[in-house]
């Protein structure tokens, strides 16, 4: 049975974290957080598959269910607390079973829930099998557009936070051959907005300075290898710049990251998925942050999928994880005005 949340009235330092697709290493790196932890956490999940695979890990992790986030007590070492949602059918790791696609949306569904009532102030999820949840017959494209669906919110944005880096994303999961037909003036100008907004507002960047990338190689190079850069995306970064932002571009992105051209950008915007994030990962992979920008919540996550053939072993590396926890706290330290 979903525990019962409850209204409060300033936001808790409660931070949800869901444990993800169960046969994946999400319930392994969330028991990893019992090890030590300065956050106020509670996992969403079920308790008899976390406790399962601490037998299987040899963690000495002792499992506490809570009913509620208000009875979430401070973290102690040795100790993980769980608010209680029932998985469909017996986990096996490493093996995925769609009847459990419905339990993993109900982690994200509660705890959007449990943020948006201010009884917890950050969520942060592990990672979930796409495919999984699609061969279950629901329509998933990945958190940031479920979460927005949650929520409400007009425009996410992914960002990729690393200590020497940060990517946002124009468009998300979608084929390489969908995103030019994906991209127009109206969503860049938004996304622009979000992004701006959100770096002022949530990261403490007074003036954030956008670099923008080209759609194609050597930004179009004047149009002779695509015109997406004249039409659609210059237009756009000089009416913003008209208004205020600090955004330049478009930008060949096989230049876009040397170091003399990031030392004038707090963060890069690339124009699909697979642009911006392989430079990112190889930069920072395993401390990288996954955060969602545009949304009435905080949300961050890790830099990795489920992992499937590491679930259960003990070779599961909780870092990203850790950072996405620590990230968020600063995060909901930052709204509350701690």
């Amino acid at each position: 049975m979903r525990p019962q949340g409850r209204l409060v009235g300033t936001i808790s330092p409660v931070i949800a974290v869901t444990s993800g697709e169960p046969a994946g290493i999400g319930p392994d790196i969330c028991l990893l957080l019992a090890a030590a932890s300065r956050e106020r956490l509670v996992v969403l999940g079920d308790p008899d598959v976390l406790t399962a695979r601490a037998r299987v890990l040899e963690l000495p992790v002792r499992v506490v269910v809570r009913g509620a986030p208000a009875d979430v007590e401070p973290s102690r070492t040795g100790t993980l607390q769980v608010l209680s949602i029932a998985t469909a059918c017996p986990v096996v790791p490493g093996r995925l079973d769609p009847r459990n696609a419905e339990y993993v949306l109900a982690q994200l569904r509660y705890g959007v829930e449990q943020c948006l009532l201010g009884a917890c102030s950050a969520l942060v999820t592990a990672p979930v099998q796409k495919s999984a949840i699609n061969a279950a017959g629901v329509p998933f494209s990945g958190h940031t557009e479920f979460l927005a669906e949650l929520t409400g919110a007009p425009q996410p944005v992914m960002l990729l936070a690393g200590e020497r880096l940060r990517v946002a994303l124009a468009t998300t999961h979608l084929p390489l051959r969908a995103v030019p037909d994906a991209i127009d003036q109206a969503l860049l100008e938004r996304i622009l907005t979000v992004l701006d907004a959100d770096l002022r507002s949530r990261f403490a960047l007074p003036a954030p300075r956008i670099l923008v990338l080209g759609l194609n190689p050597h930004a179009g190079e004047s149009g002779v290898l695509g015109t997406e850069e004249q039409t659609i995306i210059a237009p756009v970064v000089e009416r913003m710049r008209a208004r205020g932002l600090l955004v330049r571009g478009p930008v060949s992105a096989d230049t876009a990251f040397t170091a003399d051209s990031l030392a004038g950008a707090d963060v890069v915007l690339a124009m699909y998925h697979d642009q911006g994030l392989p430079v990112i990962k190889a930069l920072s992979f395993g401390d990288v942050v996954n955060v969602t920008l545009g949304l009435p919540i905080i949300r961050t996550s890790v830099d990795h999928g489920t992992a499937l053939p590491l679930a259960g072993t003990g070779r599961a590396r909780a870092q990203s994880l850790r950072a996405a926890v620590a990230l968020a706290a600063t995060l909901a330290s930052r709204a509350a005005g701690r």
